[in-house]
C-alpha cells in the first residue's frame, strides 16, 4: 500500500518514520560527513589564498546543515547510523588517493576535482532539504522555515561553489597559468 504526504508525516510527527526515510537520512548524514571533511580541508589548503574567506565560511555553513541534519533526524526519531557516519568519513580520506598527474605537488586539476566534487554534495544536500520540504506540515516536526532557509543557503553554495569552480578551470587549463594554492 502506497503512503500519502500526510501519512508519512503524520507518522513521523509520532515518531513513527518510515524505514525508507531512515535510511535516506542516514545516507545524507554520511554525504553530509564527508562534505564537512572536504570543505574543511579545502579551506585549511587555500587559507590566505585563493577564495580563502569565502571558503572558510563554506566550511562553517556546511558543518551547520549537517548539525542541522542530525536535530531534524533528532525530532523525527530517526538514530544516527554510526557505521554511515564513519563511511563518509573514510569515503573522504580515500578520495584524496585520486592520481592529479603529478606525483609530489598538487595541480590545478586537483583543486578543479575537489570543488566539483563539493558542489555535487552541496546540489544532494539542497534535494535533501526540498525532499523534506515537500512532506513537512503543519503537524510535523519539520520546521518549513528552517527548511527553506536551508535550501536558500544551499543554493547559495552551489552558485559559489560554480564561481570557484570556474576561476579554478582557467588557471588549471590555461596554459602558463600559476595554480591557485
Amino acid at each position: 500500500m502506497s503512503r500519502t504526504r500526510h501519512s508519512v508525516t503524520t507518522e513521523a510527527a509520532r515518531g513513527l518514520v518510515p524505514e525508507s526515510l531512515g535510511i535516506y537520512l542516514n545516507d545524507h548524514l554520511a554525504g553530509s560527513t564527508m562534505g564537512v571533511e572536504l570543505s574543511r580541508r579545502i579551506a585549511q589548503r587555500h587559507r590566505g589564498g585563493f577564495g580563502s574567506e569565502e571558503l572558510q565560511r563554506l566550511a562553517q555553513e556546511i558543518a551547520r546543515d549537517r548539525a542541522s541534519l542530525i536535530r531534524i533526524m533528532d525530532a523525527l526519531g530517526v538514530p544516527v547510523r554510526c557505521y554511515k557516519i564513519a563511511g563518509g568519513w573514510i569515503a573522504e580520506k580515500f578520495a584524496r588517493l585520486k592520481p592529479n598527474g603529478r606525483v609530489v605537488r598538487r595541480s590545478g586539476l586537483g583543486v578543479v576535482i575537489e570543488l566539483e566534487t563539493l558542489r555535487l554534495g552541496v546540489e544532494g544536500k539542497y534535494v535533501l532539504w526540498r525532499a523534506l520540504e515537500a512532506v513537512a506540515e503543519p503537524d510535523a516536526p519539520l520546521d518549513r522555515d528552517e527548511l527553506h532557509e536551508l535550501k536558500d543557503r544551499a543554493r547559495d553554495q552551489v552558485n559559489l561553489l560554480e564561481s570557484l569552480r570556474l576561476q579554478a578551470a582557467t588557471v588549471a587549463f590555461a596554459p602558463g597559468v600559476p595554480v591557485p594554492h
